[in-house]
């Protein structure tokens, strides 16, 4: 059966119905290198596309296949890569499609680590990052040139929380010839890019997705919904023969198997050359986080709001950031949410920078480390953490102010949530 409720693909989504040699209902951790082929002649067909199958599990595992054809289903797409951390997927998004002298557009409200990969480490590689202020979707156009090969956004960005205008870049974008890649990592189930004209969407599964703090990956979906071939000139990675697979012209080798080129060149190349695959046992882990995943994105964004709602009221804060209390063109934005405004917000006390320091040191129940979307609440200070690389300009660029502090709310008790609050900012 195909299904459409995420609450149902959760579960069931994909091929997986039980193991066929043991009726495992459980999807079976493959941990092997390493796939038997029946003959050299289905060698020679896995190894030159003619056939899909598995070869080695740098490439392709059968317990991450479960997990890649359940997620590009949940996102409505077409296929998709499991790899080894959201960084390795955001890098693989921009890897397959630049190469030394091209150039993406971003914007500039992004986690720290991406900005860090896109400002410093992509210009090892010749690869210009511009960065547009997506508060007027015109900047995306405005930047782009000849050699400019994508847009890329977050769709609830960490930490500044203003919601991506997707519609309107994508539309900008098709109209130019250029694909927007979303990281979805803090809205999964919430938000569908793909429906709103996005062409590929990544997430962190170490986030939401897992949910359990367990296990590090990324994920990467092709919406098989950009024409890579009419644009053929912007995109010589899939129009131009490919010297490292036998000259293979990627948007013609794969058409027998769909719109698929884009997600097959970054497993057969990427994958291959780089490395960075999901190890099997975390796949197993994602499954299992994935199958609670609408569930907790409901109690995710329940919590938030009146967590929100409550700092908000609280005589000792300044200011609060989260989508539920935004309003004109923010609150318009945040509409494209669909079923809550999602877990992540900030604060800044009135007291300043080192208040914020003791409150988060004051905290009992909230965990502090550098991570979101666990089902615990988690609490961090940015600026001297995950946004300490950047200079003073880029944090303010990002939304990271020195007295900001970041919540990632968790499913516990509401009233068990607000009470570990309230003691902390009593302290």
């Amino acid at each position: 059966m195909s299904y459409t409720n995420a609450e149902t693909i959760a579960l069931h989504g994909g091929s997986h119905r039980a193991d066929p040699n043991t009726g495992s209902v459980a999807v079976p951790i493959h941990q092997t290198t390493s796939f038997q082929f029946q003959d050299t002649g289905h060698a020679a067909r896995l190894f030159g596309l003619a056939e899909m199958g598995n070869i080695y599990s740098r490439i392709m595992n059968p317990t991450c296949d479960a997990l890649e054809t359940r997620i590009a289903q949940l996102e409505g797409g077409v296929a998709a890569l499991a790899v080894g951390s959201g960084q390795a997927a955001t890098a693989f998004c921009v890897l397959n499609l630049c190469e030394a002298g091209d150039n993406i557009v971003s914007s500039t409200d992004l986690y720290g680590g991406t900005w860090n990969l896109f400002a410093n480490t992509l210009k090892q590689f010749g690869i210009e990052v511009r960065f547009a202020d997506p508060a007027d979707p015109e900047n995306f156009r405005r930047a782009t040139d000849a050699r400019t090969r994508c847009y890329y956004a977050e769709t609830l960005p960490n930490p500044k929380l203003q919601v991506f205008p997707i519609a309107e870049v994508a539309a900008i974008g098709r109209e130019i010839g250029l694909p927007l890649i979303m990281d979805n990592t803090a809205a999964p189930v919430i938000c569908k890019p793909l429906t709103l004209g996005a062409a590929v969407v990544m997430h962190s599964t170490t986030k939401w997705i897992g949910g359990h703090g367990t296990s590090i990956g990324g994920i990467v979906v092709d919406g098989g919904n950009f024409d890579w071939e009419k644009w053929g000139d912007r995109f010589p990675t899939l129009n131009k023969p490919d010297p490292s697979y036998h000259g293979a012209v990627w948007t013609q080798a794969v058409k027998p198997l769909g719109p698929i080129a884009y997600i097959i060149r970054m497993r057969t190349c990427l994958l291959r050359d780089l490395g960075a695959p999901m190890a099997p046992f975390n796949a197993f882990m994602f499954l299992q986080g994935l199958e609670t995943l609408p569930l907790r994105m409901e109690r995710h964004c329940e919590n938030a709001t009146k967590v929100a709602a409550y700092l908000a009221g609280h005589p000792k804060v300044a200011s609060v950031t989260h989508p539920s209390l935004f309003t004109g063109e923010a609150a318009r934005r945040a509409a494209i949410l669909k079923g809550g405004f999602g877990s992540l917000m900030g604060f800044e006390l009135k007291a300043g920078a080192e208040a914020g320091k003791t409150f988060i040191e004051a905290l009992k129940m909230f965990y502090h480390v550098a991570n979101i979307g666990d089902a615990r609440s988690l609490a961090i200070h940015p600026a001297t953490t995950t946004h300490s690389q950047l200079t003073a300009e880029e944090q303010a660029m990002s939304g990271v102010t020195p007295g900001y502090v970041r919540l990632s709310i968790g499913i516990e008790h509401i009233d068990d949530i607000i009470a570990d609050l309230a003691q902390a900012l009593d302290a």
